[in-house]
């Protein structure tokens, strides 16, 4: 069974642990087996940095177990997608991983601006016809704009 890392802001969620299982129960419907970040065991009575080492640590261990990474690449906390996401990604497609991103938006990744091609601070505003920055996009095996189980389905007609 093909291990899939699911990897997206949804873990800042108020009901992130419920996220976390719908997610990892629809993989299990999929065929896969749903690896959540939220599931490894940290120990939170640690100093900060001490507890954001371990969840590093467990995180990327997950990712490496994987073979398959789901991103939520919507944007959060700005126009962007989430930059720790982006980092899993990034560390993913380093370690030969498949690696599918899904969107809660229709558009290219300029359209989420309201100016032609700079933004407010003058500086200029990529536009290669893809949903997200260009080094997101080409590393990802495919992006869609819908949900996690669409990426879900699309792996599973696939056979991936």
């Amino acid at each position: 069974m093909k291990k899939i890392y699911i990897a997206g802001p949804d873990v800042f969620e108020k009901n992130s642990l419920e996220i976390g299982k719908e997610y990892v129960a629809l993989c299990k419907k999929y065929g896969f087996l749903g690896l959540y970040p939220l599931d490894n065991v940290v120990d939170f009575s640690q100093e900060k940095h001490k507890i954001a080492q371990d969840i590093y640590e467990a995180n990327v261990a997950m990712i490496d177990s994987a073979d398959i990474i789901i991103a939520n690449l919507s944007s959060f906390r700005g126009k962007e997608s989430d930059s720790g996401t982006i980092w899993e990604c990034g560390y993913a497609f380093a370690r030969g991983k498949k690696v599918f991103g899904y969107l809660d938006r229709e558009g290219n990744y300029i359209d989420q601006f309201d100016m032609l091609s700079f933004d407010k601070k003058g500086r200029f505003i990529e536009d290669f016809d893809y949903p997200v920055n260009l080094m997101i996009a080409s590393s990802c095996d495919a992006i869609l704009y819908g949900s996690f189980e669409d990426v879900l389905k699309l792996l599973a007609d696939h056979n991936l």
